[in-house]
């Protein structure tokens, strides 16, 4: 009977285990100690490519915010950029303005400092601000974990989405979800949006610790 009980917590054991990896691997992870939805984000003022500062205040007449933590060296990051400038040439115009934040140490990622932002903004013709998080300050505010990692915000700054651009990093002619577009769109029309958090998938952030 020692035998049989033994058995028995083993294989329960076992049945727990499996069910909390399939949960921990399939639930969002994309938010970290930072903000939720229905948090008010604090405004920052981030050097631009241009060399002037930049803050969320400085935008007038919009209807809200496309926050994207991103930067140059990471892969997904990468995949990202023409979707980037084409979702700001969509939507500031409808007053959701991209505005690109990159979150990384340039002393751990040399490709991510602030000359080579400036390189790559101008090689990519990027319309939207690429913002330096120099002292890295904002994005642990935020709770980003992944370059690219998304944050919509309302016009009032209220965080409305969190998560990923859409389901498809390797080719945007095989994305099925357009989760950062689905969310703009139930934004406009006053709907709840679903999902209102995804899990990013990028590149973690570089930083000296």
């Amino acid at each position: 009977m020692k035998k049989i009980a033994v058995l028995s917590s083993a294989f329960l054991l076992a049945i727990f285990l499996m069910s909390w990896t399939f949960q921990s691997s399939t639930e969002p992870s994309s938010v970290g100690d930072g903000y939720k939805i229905g948090d008010v984000a604090t405004d920052f003022s981030l050097k631009n490519i241009d060399g002037k500062m930049v803050s969320l205040a400085d935008y007038t007449d919009v209807n809200g915010y496309i926050v994207v933590f991103t930067c140059n060296h990471c892969p997904y990051a990468v995949m990202y950029e023409d979707r980037l400038n084409a979702i700001h040439n969509k939507y500031a115009a409808q007053g959701y303005p991209v505005v690109a934040i990159n979150p990384n140490d340039p002393e751990v990622k040399p490709a991510d400092s602030f000359e080579n932002m400036q390189v790559r903004a101008k090689e990519k013709g990027f319309k939207f601000a690429y913002l330096l998080d120099e002292g890295q300050k904002v994005y642990p505010q935020y709770g980003a974990t992944k370059t690219p990692h998304v944050f919509l915000l309302d016009k009032n700054r209220v965080v409305q989405y969190i998560g990923a651009i859409d389901d498809n990093a390797r080719s945007a002619d095989a994305v099925e979800e357009t989760f950062l577009e689905d969310a703009i769109i139930s934004l406009q029309l006053g709907e709840e949006i679903n999902p209102s958090v995804t899990k990013a998938v990028g590149c973690s952030i570089k930083t000296k610790g």
